[in-house]
């Protein structure tokens, strides 16, 4: 059995463990069939493949950006969160523009993870979508806006202000105080 074969079957139903050992093992993948794979395991029912799938993608050293970034229109909110936050690890500023579209996303989840990859890349040029979301519904969502605001070096307006204080969040409180 052809050996990309066999790895690939491991990656859709072997045992948790056996997913882990190969996961570690693609870590310096280049090929896009195997990374998209690798991709995929962001969306796995285990937290620990999920995990592994991460620090994989995170580890890699070779320009797998682009796969990453097709990752994010996928219909899995796990997978287009999670390779935000890997792009972002990676400092790749090429997703900037497509991270501001998933502040707009249906999901709180992913609009968090994007609005956190915006804030590690310093994406000053995201500013208004990330000053949008300090009024989400989402409290993790205006976590994430608020923190990204100090990221990019922003202060917040009088009306975000208050916004933030209205939730009564120790969290907020530390954030007010940048």
């Amino acid at each position: 059995m052809n050996e990309d074969v066999r790895t690939h079957q491991i990656l859709d139903s072997g045992s948790m463990e056996d997913k882990i050992i190969v996961l570690e093992s693609l870590s310096q993948s280049s090929d896009q069939e195997t990374v998209n794979k690798i991709i995929s395991k962001l969306d796995d029912s285990e937290i620990e493949v999920r995990g592994e799938a991460f620090s994989s993608l995170f580890l890699n050293k070779n320009n797998i950006s682009e796969f990453l970034i097709d990752a994010l229109s996928s219909e899995s909110n796990n997978i287009k969160g999670f390779s935000a936050l890997v792009l972002a690890n990676r400092g790749d500023s090429n997703a900037v523009s497509i991270l501001e579209l998933l502040t707009k996303d249906s999901s709180g989840m992913v609009r968090s993870c994007a609005l956190g990859a915006l804030g590690h890349l310093r994406a000053k040029k995201a500013s208004k979508e990330i000053h949008n979301c300090i009024f989400d519904t989402n409290i993790e969502v205006k976590k994430s806006a608020a923190y990204a605001t100090i990221l990019i070096g922003e202060k917040f307006s009088e009306e975000e202000k208050k916004e933030l204080k209205k939730l009564d969040d120790s969290d907020f409180e530390k954030i007010l105080r940048y």
